[in-house]
């Protein structure tokens, strides 16, 4: 009998501290979408322009609708995830579910993302894309706009990001 007690004493004291309060997780809903249009003056537009052509040739070749470039609100939260990448010195999709449900909220049905590091032209980073399975699945899926946050870091390197979304 003690060691059920016991047991169930445990078992309480796990449930109290591993739950979360509603407040905590009213905290973890809440994001900061807002953002300053003027950022991406730092993305480099024939980079970008460049890589979209390619993209579209390549929706185009499998009768896919050609991506519409937003220069606005998905250019710039690109943007701001290519510093962020350059502040860390690594590619990664950390806080992409904040990108994702800022588009969301502005219209967006859907939202895809692909990064790079290092390519020096358009058509050696599309290419790599699209020999990669999941980057491919990004560049032929179902969305019509697209947004870069595209420039090189202080070692003359491009970081990329290229965020896709369905309106």
């Amino acid at each position: 009998m003690k060691t059920k007690l016991r047991g169930l004493i445990v078992l309480t004291m796990l449930v109290v501290f591993a739950s979360c309060s509603k407040d905590e997780m009213d905290q973890n809903d809440v994001v900061n979408q807002d953002i300053d249009l003027s950022i991406v003056i730092k993305n480099d537009v024939q980079m970008s322009q460049d890589i979209l052509d390619l993209v579209n040739d390549h929706r185009q070749s499998l009768g896919l609708k050609s991506l519409v470039m937003d220069q606005a609100y998905a250019s710039a939260y690109a943007v701001e995830h290519t510093d962020y990448m350059i502040e860390l010195s690594q590619i990664n999709h950390d806080n992409f579910h904040i990108r994702s449900k800022a588009l969301k909220d502005r219209g967006a049905l859907r939202v895809g993302e692909n990064v790079a590091y290092g390519y020096e032209d358009a058509a050696s980073l599309v290419n790599s894309w699209l020999n990669s399975p999941s980057h491919r699945e990004i560049i032929e899926g179902n969305y019509t706009h697209s947004g870069f946050g595209v420039f090189k870091n202080e070692k003359n390197r491009y970081f990329f990001t290229q965020l896709f979304y369905l309106k």
